[in-house]
């Protein structure tokens, strides 16, 4: 169909006369990409951690959401505070979204085996249109309009906060990572309704790990995303670990409007280096035009000193 040809066109469309709220994309593996949605999360693995992930979503569809975020974490002497760094790149055919921001978390003790950390996070959002959409011969796009020319190339600084509370052997985490909501068009002319923004989102985590017996383990993890104005989604995950070494696993992801099932592999090549990959199709009317999402991830930490008392597991 002519309407996926471009996701982008559609959505500038609506852009022009409503509301667009934009959110952070979301990932099959978000157990292990915490840090991008919740601060408190900075140095709990307990030593430097360095993650990558890329997610090519929809694809076989023109313009469908691409994905890349790199997050570096670790615990410093004083290993009651953590400091982090994440990007994330998010591009949707002519839409292009990046996220830069600093975390900070301060742990205390609660138990003695659990802790509870603080986080925040503060950086900037770049939202940016392609020129070749001011080149495109689209009759449905005016070059010359001045709240598409408004949108290219726009900073917004924000700030985040969340609470991660964990053991060894469980996580609950609450946050928000964006606490501001961001208009985007300031053109003059613009109609008052004529603004996109970038709603604030709640975000609710959770895990667990089981023994099953000596070399098998079972890891059911949630993700619960609240955002202003959008229906409420639901990440359901179950991975299993084989003698501390592969992960394999299912998810389930649900909301108002769609729906998809995925796949998850994990290989711990060795104590340093990890390596992922998650395959998602969607269960909505979308299926008929995509072959599925695909996600891969590497991790890689570095081990310099007797700091980790227990596997990680989150």
């Amino acid at each position: 169909m002519k309407l996926f040809r471009n996701l982008s066109i559609a959505i500038l469309l609506m852009a022009s006369a409503n509301v667009l709220a934009q959110q952070l994309p979301q990932f099959t593996q978000y157990m292990y990409n915490t840090i991008a949605i919740n601060p408190a999360y900075a140095g709990s693995r307990e030593t430097l951690s360095i993650v990558g992930l890329h997610r090519s979503q929809w694809v076989g569809i023109a313009g469908a959401p691409e994905t890349q975020t790199l997050s570096i974490h670790s615990p410093l002497r004083n290993e009651k505070i953590g400091l982090g760094f994440s990007f994330i790149n998010d591009q949707l055919g002519y839409e292009n979204f990046s996220y830069l921001y600093a975390d900070f978390s301060y742990t205390i003790q609660t138990g003695e085996r659990t802790k509870l950390a603080f986080g925040a996070k503060a950086g900037v959002t770049h939202f940016n249109l392609d020129q070749d959409l001011f080149n495109a011969s689209d009759p449905s796009i005016d070059p010359g309009d001045p709240i598409l020319r408004e949108l290219s190339n726009r900073w917004s600084p924000n700030v985040g906060a969340g609470l991660y509370w964990h053991s060894n052997r469980w996580y609950v985490g609450l946050s928000a990572p964006r606490l501001f909501n961001t208009d985007r068009i300031t053109a003059e002319g613009a109609a008052q309704n004529d603004i996109v923004v970038e709603r604030v989102s709640y975000y609710l985590t959770g895990g667990a790990v089981f023994d099953l017996s000596q070399n098998t383990k079972l890891k059911p993890a949630f993700l619960i995303k609240e955002t202003n104005g959008a229906p409420l989604s639901i990440d359901l995950t179950a991975n299993f670990l084989f003698y501390e070494k592969f992960w394999a696993g299912v998810g389930y992801r649900i909301n108002e409007n769609a729906a998809s099932l995925g796949g998850i592999v994990d290989l711990q090549v060795s104590k340093q280096l990890r390596i992922g990959y998650a395959y998602e199709y969607p269960l909505s009317d979308v299926r008929f035009y995509t072959s599925g999402t695909h996600e891969f991830l590497l991790m890689f930490e570095v081990f310099k000193s007797k700091r980790v008392k227990s596997p990680r597991y989150f």
